[in-house]
């Protein structure tokens, strides 16, 4: 039966939604034209210029149109989903794909002959000439290896701009551009350009002023194309001339914002939303989030309301048609890039709950109509993230539950209770720890005062690691020498060797990751500094820096390690099966790993390690073993700074992080057989969820597994997916037992995130032999949603295999 329960979208607001699934993906060249020609035209200016300049140009002479639904102006591509080629970060994959992106497995795009001919024009310009060319060259030939095999991998950092951020909403909104404008020339006023840090300082400046005027022209492009629109709608019939008046609206609003202050509900909408689009125009870099929504759009709502400006259902359609326009918003990626963001998500996160800065419930209406807003559209954008303390009402929390039980995965719970202390133990000021958001998929940071990559930074696979740690050092796979290791397997006599091999393996892969993050660092802020971004985040005027020159206030990040339940599961196997029980030597383990579990005795050992405890069902044997294999990690990565540490933010350290989105399917494919019973080449764990099927306790059993995690200190986020059946939550006595067991898991057992796949392996079988009759089906697939017939048949089948709990 129908959920209904928060309402439906208006007509029209449902006509744009299906013409938006209707439309089909397609490259689009003509941000890669007008930037290749920028470029150009200004190869001798300072860096920062030229991308000044570059926005300038695209903003000025890209295509714009204003769909006949919407009431908001702004489009990222020559059509709505189209995805824009990126050519300064890279071109090689774009070349080498180029008549291969509508035969994918998933994540297909379309393109046009006309389009691939505009695109081999210009390559020949960006051969040796991006950041990902000179991200690799980068690299020391030592650390190069790791990420050439697959065990680091940090492809998305030096394809795309790195995002990973809020930017300051809430200021733009109630200041206007005009207020960053009048800062940055007084500071330029300042400056004794006899040095040369000022003289950068005043480059940077001087790029600031370019970028807001084109900002400023951009919406007045909109404006006019409005009042055009208007013009011929006017004399025509009643829904026509009720048109008119909309754009005229609207093209008065545009003239406005984002340049002045918002006044009204509708000026704060279209101000937040074209800031949001350029800097998507800006960089494709991803999760770029929209921060504490319910918070600085709820006094435009409360006015609005009270005047009757606004009546709630006005205001709702106002915003499923911001989640539709974002949804516009489409990026394309490698081949290789596409495994471990399957989808072709952008997590645009928006925040709602959690407590205000005096610690109160933060709770308002505009919390609520974000929620009903969101449940009405039903899309994979945008990612909304439900802030948890334990004041958060009954009533709320029952609300949080009616969307979760709507099926498309959303919304995700992080906890205050853990986050905010685990922030203001690493130096964030308690006022700025409460006013956290969620940012991309789990990981957090302060909106407007937070640099670049919280998260993500790179992918290191751990169960991949534990294999070359039992092979001496040497991946058994290529058969290449990564480092001296602490001998083979074959040749331990105990469980403590075992630790001990890990312990110097993963040290040494822990310091090559940093090596190799900072490498794309270096490049990223040498020649693709992000000049609107970086102004809108506190305080990179006031120190003249972009942010990868140290501009932020904050600047923590993480990378993320991959496979932690094989890697629980793989240590407890080992030291059950092989050093205590003695039921097996390490050599006949070893001989069964290399040879994927082939033979009559293959099969026979392979039952063995899957009989052996496994993480997921409150067994302290095995938690205790991947909390102290994760300690030396944690360890080890603090001992590092990124490039920013002692350039002024606060922070400059790094942390970890288990937000693995779906390179779990990547990096499997490329995994021998591990201990813990896993066959060659499947995926591994995505998150800190347990392996397929291993969790048989239920799902308290899960929850207090993960929270022997040590969690605090895995501040880039610890990610937990579970999964019910609809018929789970069909009861109201049911939808209390999950609340009951949210909030035990978040009160007593301090857990950071967790979400919810609501869908049954039935329904999902079902979308694979019949897409075209499940259209609509979206699932969580690690801390986003997509389309289930977006995906590949690989991420598809791991979705399918995850565990269904019951309560």
């Amino acid at each position: 039966m129908e959920n209904n329960h928060f309402g439906k979208l208006t007509e029209r607001m449902h006509n744009f939604r299906e013409e938006l699934l209707n439309a089909k993906p397609y490259v689009c060249a003509e941000r890669a034209v007008l930037t290749t020609e920028s470029y150009r035209m200004h190869a001798d200016k300072p860096v920062v210029l030229k991308r000044a300049y570059m926005l300038r140009n695209i903003l000025e002479h890209m295509t714009i149109y204003i769909e006949p639904q919407t009431l908001l102006a702004g489009n990222q591509a020559s059509a709505n989903r189209a995805a824009p080629i990126f050519p300064e970060y890279a071109m090689d994959w774009v070349m080498e794909e180029l008549d291969r992106f509508e035969k994918r497995d998933g994540d297909v795009f379309y393109i046009t002959e006309e389009t691939k001919e505009k695109l081999r024009e210009l390559a020949p310009y960006w051969e040796h000439n991006t950041t990902k060319d000179r991200g690799l060259a980068a690299m020391p030939e030592s650390s190069r290896i790791f990420y050439d095999l697959g065990i680091i991998k940090a492809e998305g950092n030096i394809t795309s701009g790195d995002a990973h951020l809020a930017v300051e909403y809430e200021k733009v909104m109630r200041l206007g551009l005009k207020d960053y404008e009048r800062r940055t020339r007084e500071a330029m006023e300042r400056l004794e350009l006899t040095e040369a840090e000022n003289l950068k300082k005043f480059y940077f400046y001087q790029a600031i002023l370019i970028v807001i005027e084109a900002v400023r022209n951009f919406a007045s492009r909109y404006s006019e194309l409005a009042l055009a629109q208007a013009a011929g709608l006017e004399k025509g019939e009643p829904d026509e001339m009720r048109r008119a008046a909309e754009l005229r609206e609207m093209a008065r609003i545009l003239s406005k914002v984002p340049y002045e202050p918002a006044e009204s509900f509708a000026e704060a909408l279209q101000s937040m939303w074209l800031i949001h689009l350029v800097l998507q125009i800006e960089s494709n870099g991803h999760s770029l989030s929209y921060g504490r929504m319910d918070q600085y759009l709820y006094p435009f709502y409360k006015k609005d309301l009270e005047s009757g400006k606004e009546t709630e259902e006005s205001a709702c359609e106002k915003m499923t048609n911001l989640w539709l326009k974002t949804f516009t918003i489409n990026k394309i990626r490698s081949w290789s890039h596409t495994q471990f963001s399957a989808g072709s998500p952008l997590y645009q996160n928006v925040t709602v709950g959690g407590q205000t800065a005096d610690k109160k419930d933060a709770v308002n209406p505009m919390t609520w109509l974000i929620l009903k807003s969101v449940a009405q559209t039903k899309l994979p954008q945008p990612n909304l993230t439900v802030r948890y303390h334990a004041g958060l009402s009954a009533e709320f929390m029952n609300e949080c539950i009616e969307v979760v039980r709507l099926g498309f995965g959303m919304p995700a719970f992080n906890n205050d209770e853990i986050i905010i202390p685990s922030f203001i133990e690493k130096g964030v000021k308690e006022g700025d720890a409460y006013n956290y958001s969620a940012i991309g998929c789990v990981e957090t940071a302060v909106p407007g005062k937070w640099g670049y990559r919280c998260t993500g930074m790179s992918f290191l696979n751990f169960p991949k690691s534990l294999l070359i740690a039992m092979n001496d050092g040497v991946d058994p796979e290529s058969g290449v020498k990564l480092c001296e290791g602490a001998g083979h397997f074959r040749d331990m006599t105990c469980y403590g060797d075992v630790e001990r091999a890990w312990d110097k393996i993963i040290r040494n892969f822990t310091k090559h990751s940093v090596i190799i993050e900072t490498c794309c660092d270096m490049v990223l802020e040498e020649t693709v500094p992000d000049v609107l971004c970086s102004s809108l985040v506190e305080d990179c005027i006031g120190r003249g820096k972009t942010l990868k020159e140290g501009g932020a206030v904050y600047d923590f990040i993480s990378g993320l390690q991959v496979g932690i339940a094989n890697m629980a599961d793989s240590l407890a196997a080992i030291k059950k099966c092989v050093f205590e029980d003695k039921i097996m030597t390490p050599a006949e383990l070893w001989d069964a790993l290399m040879n994927n579990f082939e033979g009559e005795k293959g099969l026979w050992i392979r039952n063995l390690l899957l009989a052996a405890p496994k993480y997921g069902n409150d067994e302290d044997y095995v938690d205790s073993l991947i909390r102290s294999a994760y300690e030396v990690y944690i360890d080890e990565i603090k001992k590092y700074h990124n490039t920013r540490y002692g350039r002024g933010p606060i922070g400059g350290i790094y942390y970890a992080g288990t937000s693995s989105i779906s390179a779990n399917v990547g990096q499997g494919m490329g995994t021998l057989a591990t201990p813990d019973g896993r066959k060659a080449k499947e995926p591994l764990a995505e998150g800190c969820s347990p392996s397929h099927g291993m969790d048989r306790k239920g799902p308290t059993a899960v929850f207090k597994t993960v929270a022997k995690l040590p969690t605090k200190e895995i501040t880039g986020g610890v990610l937990l997916n579970q999964k019910v059946t609809p018929q789970l939550l069909s009861k109201p006595e049911d939808r209390q037992k999950l609340t009951m067991l949210l909030r035990t898991f978040f009160n007593r057992l301090h857990g950071y995130h967790v979400q919810y796949n609501v869908v049954s392996r039935e329904t999902l079988k079902a979308a694979q032999k019949n897409p075209e009759e499940y259209r609509d089906l979206i699932v969580r697939v690690a801390g986003y949603s997509a389309f289930f017939n977006a995906l590949s048949r690989q991420t598809q089948d791991d979705i399918i295999e995850r565990t269904e709990q019951n309560f």
